[in-house]
């Protein structure tokens, strides 16, 4: 009896532990079971799914590229011609930084000649400037427009006027672009913001009061910048510029120049409401010969008020002698309004009229339409 009871316990131990493992073998299994499952639906999904594209972070090494067109029509009344009408320039600008170190510019511009109506293609600026030069310098080179008061320096695009001042272009045309050197110093002062510039460049080719020489006579410019913000609304900027350089007459020509320039934009309405009141002096002493000198004077002042976000009114009144005779006597007046869509199109209409103590008075009304398409920079305050 005892062997049979014995036997019966052994027999339900042995039953009770297949019969437990036999259900693990089953829960391993279907654990087992499962894991394959979700590996293959890993598999099955990465296979059907697009790759990743992987984001670029490094900065572009293509320029910043844009196209300036400038459509003018006119009617002049001292010409045979009196009407005239189409595009007036063309501007590709190529912009990027070189490296740490240096970034270069470049304009290139199709003009139309006036009288054949053909397009000739120039570069208009050319240079590379430094940008990590210690004691707070900077340095560029190449072909530029110089640092000659308030004018000069900005592309005829970017003024608020269409026609030149009759002082800037009596004393240097369209403007002195030239190629050389020129150097800048940001003055260490806690007071006011001071800037000075020294460049010296060859001399410019085409131009009423300088001339390319011949010999070692380069023309020198330096202009000291003094900024003033007057208040959080208002900021006023006095500059010197002097240069000099050989003339057509195979001497020296010297002149002095003075400009001002006030602004007003209120904080709070800085889209709809500005105010700009801009001077500029130009004191010429030329010598024709050895024992003769012309001393002359221009100048030109405006004033730019912003009715609304998109609507301008400029007044400009000019007073100017010629280079080389102080008894031609040039006053002029214009108006111009223009209204700016956005910062890539402004479409603007100009009245002159210009009076001479040797000429007839003239008379013209201008429309100038500006577009721009790429990347447009900013042009200086």
């Amino acid at each position: 009896m005892y062997c049979f009871i014995r036997t019966a316990v052994m027999a339900a131990l042995f039953l009770s532990v297949s019969v437990i493992a036999s259900s693990q073998n089953d829960s391993i299994a279907k654990a087992d079971s499962g894991l394959l499952k979700q590996i293959e639906q890993q598999l099955n999904s990465k296979e059907t799914s697009p790759a990743t594209v992987q984001v670029r972070t490094a900065p572009s090494t293509l320029p910043d590229i844009s196209v300036i067109g400038d459509f003018q029509a006119s009617y002049r009344n001292n010409v045979k011609r009196n009407f005239d009408a189409g595009i007036n320039e063309a501007e590709l600008s190529f912009q990027s930084v070189v490296d740490p170190y240096a970034r270069a510019d470049f304009f290139f511009t199709l003009a139309r000649d006036p009288v054949t109506g053909k397009f000739s293609e120039d570069l208009e600026e050319g240079y590379i400037t430094t940008l990590s030069l210690p004691f707070h310098l900077q340095l560029k080179a190449g072909k530029f427009k110089s640092a000659m008061g308030r004018i000069n320096p900005v592309h005829p695009h970017a003024l608020p006027f269409i026609s030149l001042p009759t002082a800037y272009e009596n004393y240097f045309g369209e403007g002195i672009n030239d190629e050389g050197v020129s150097l800048s110093w940001l003055v260490p002062n806690s007071l006011f913001y001071q800037e000075l510039v020294v460049q010296v460049t060859d001399g410019p080719i085409d131009n009423p009061s300088f001339s390319r020489s011949v010999g070692n006579t380069y023309l020198k410019l330096a202009h000291l910048k003094n900024f003033f913000d007057l208040s959080a609304n208002a900021t006023l900027e006095l500059g010197f510029s002097g240069v000099t350089g050989a003339n057509s007459y195979d001497f020296r020509t010297n002149i002095a120049a003075m400009d001002l320039t006030y602004k007003w934009k209120p904080v709070q309405f800085n889209t709809y409401k500005s105010f700009t009141w801009q001077t500029e002096a130009y004191f010429s002493n030329a010598d024709t010969s050895k024992n003769r000198a012309v001393n002359s004077f221009g100048m030109y002042s405006f004033i730019n008020f912003q009715f609304s976000k998109r609507l301008f009114f400029t007044g400009m009144y000019n007073y100017s002698n010629k280079p080389f005779s102080a008894s031609i006597k040039e006053n002029s007046y214009s108006a111009t309004i223009g209204w700016y869509a956005t910062e890539f199109q402004k479409i603007e209409i100009e009245g002159k009229t210009t009076s001479s103590n040797i000429e007839k008075e003239q008379n013209q009304v201008l429309l100038r339409w500006i577009f721009v398409i790429g990347t447009h920079g900013a042009h200086q305050y």
